[in-house]
């Protein structure tokens, strides 16, 4: 029969082992993720990256400081913003919600988006877009911001999940001829986010 000292230590191994487990498994599912959307890109029909290019593509490690659960708040008035482009083509979106979270102390609220035009597309109705730019910007991150993707479904009971490991480049960080929507002033973050998409190891 084990002594109590061993048990309490068999236990501690235990939890210990569990939350390794744990955190081992959301890397894998973020790194899945982004096998899939490298897969994405591949069988795009507007190339945005070549073979190669997607061979340099570069990522922050899976970190779960930057899944964050957030309060939502709906916006009812359906106000719409005109979206600057990178190639000066105006984009039209509506505001859909505003997302509060909390990372390091600090309180962040960032617009959510939705996309009339996909609003009427079949499959695509309860799409929601939240581009945004942060500190990483320009020397580690691509300078036109990055974007998280998101669905109507995902908020339930005014909270939803926002996962910045999942945030994605524009088409317009690989390649010329996209208009990429540019994040509006309301959603820079004046704090770093090492998470998600890295600036491609190549110039265009």
């Amino acid at each position: 029969m084990k002594s109590a000292g061993l048990l309490i230590f068999d236990l501690l191994t235990f939890i210990t082992s569990f939350d390794l487990c744990g955190q081992q498994s959301y890397a894998d599912s973020i790194n899945d993720y982004r096998k899939k959307y490298i897969d994405e890109l591949l069988s795009e029909p507007r190339k945005p990256v070549t073979k190669e290019q997607a061979t340099l593509l570069r990522f922050y490690q899976p970190d779960e400081k930057y899944r964050v659960s957030a309060e939502v708040a709906l916006l009812n008035n359906l106000d719409t913003i005109q979206f600057a482009t990178s190639s000066g083509v105006k984009k039209t979106y509506t505001k859909y919600a505003r997302a509060t979270f909390i990372i390091d102390t600090i309180k962040y609220t960032l617009t959510i988006f939705q996309s009339p035009t996909l609003k009427l597309k079949e499959g695509l109705q309860n799409y929601l877009f939240l581009p945004f730019k942060d500190a990483t910007n320009g020397e580690l991150t691509y300078e036109g911001g990055r974007y998280i993707d998101c669905t109507t479904d995902d908020i339930f009971e005014g909270k939803m999940v926002l996962d910045f490991n999942k945030c994605y480049n524009p088409y317009c960080a690989y390649s010329g001829g996209f208009a990429c929507p540019v994040p509006p002033r309301e959603n820079f973050i004046v704090a770093f986010i090492p998470a998600g998409e890295q600036k491609p190891a190549f110039e265009h």
